[in-house]
């Protein structure tokens, strides 16, 4: 163990804004709105206002599934929150979501704007809107949601476990990060013991259980979070590794993981989508310009 003082929480905890950490200008103990700013909205039926964090892929990619499917109803501008300066507390993002988290999204295809808001939700209202992904086969339908409820209820760990103590934390303590390394490791064997049994998730069909958990764990075997394949040894779970591989052979895929990303090379950002031809290279390159 290291030599850090321990630890002994006073009586009653008080905020330290100063607490350190990549991410510790976004975290507050209230909610609510810190400044007025209107959402802005495009022109289509579905209006995403996110970042292409895990959770965030998770809804584009299962928007642009839907249209490489054939629905035209899920055409959708999607708008970037950049959480690091604040945006997902400007009023107008609050009322779409008062959790302040993205991604978030206004479905203003009826005579009513309809607000949904947690990745996991956002997959459902669509899924059950165009009728794709998630099959209403009894024993499937329940086999695809407790895999998508897994993964909401998983993911925490992952990120704010393991992702926060071994990437982002101002200082690396040996006990968070062996708790959330076992952890993630044992996730990962619960996933890789599941693909040996069947191609996906939830049986032989794709659906929205493997669109919500690829960006995470697809994205743990890839390399793509946390710089930490090596350090759990992610060439391990094989079946794992199989099955990523297969869903990013799929178009929709590639393309909804560049979707209000802001990161990585400029040829897969793509900071704003609000039409089909936005992928294009030349179209791309003035949305999301060279920094």
């Amino acid at each position: 163990m290291t030599d850090t003082p321990e630890y002994t929480p006073p009586k009653v905890w008080t905020w330290n804004k100063g607490n350190g950490g990549r991410f510790a200008n976004i975290n507050r103990p209230i909610a609510g709105p810190t400044h007025d700013k209107e959402l802005p909205v495009g022109r289509h039926p579905l209006q995403l206002y996110s970042l292409a964090t895990p959770n965030g892929q998770k809804v584009t990619i299962m928007l642009e599934e839907l249209l490489a499917l054939g629905h035209a109803g899920a055409e959708y501008d999607a708008w970037l929150i950049k959480i690091g300066e604040g945006d997902q507390f400007g009023s107008g993002f609050v009322g779409v979501n008062p959790n302040s988290k993205i991604p978030a999204l206004l479905d203003r295809s009826g005579p009513k704007p309809i607000r949904v808001f947690e990745s996991g939700a956002i997959l459902v209202h669509l899924a059950e809107k165009f009728g794709a992904f998630l099959t209403t086969e009894p024993r499937a339908r329940a086999e695809c949601f407790s895999w998508l409820f897994w993964q909401m209820g998983s993911a925490p760990y992952v990120g704010g476990g393991f992702g926060h103590f071994y990437a982002y934390a101002p200082m690396k303590f040996e006990y968070a990060i062996d708790r959330f390394s076992m952890e993630t490791k044992r996730q990962l064997d619960v996933l890789d013991r599941r693909l040996a049994e069947s191609a996906y998730l939830a049986g032989d069909e794709y659906t929205i259980a493997d669109i919500a958990v690829f960006p995470w764990y697809g994205g743990l075997v890839k390399g793509w979070l946390y710089g930490a394949a090596e350090f759990l040894q992610v060439h391990e779970y094989k079946n794992v590794m199989r099955w990523a591989d297969a869903i990013l052979e799929r178009p929709a895929v590639r393309r909804g993981r560049k979707v209000n990303r802001v990161n990585g090379e400029l040829s897969d950002q793509l900071h704003e989508r609000h039409d089909a031809s936005d992928f294009d290279t030349k179209t791309q390159d003035k949305i999301a310009p060279k920094k």
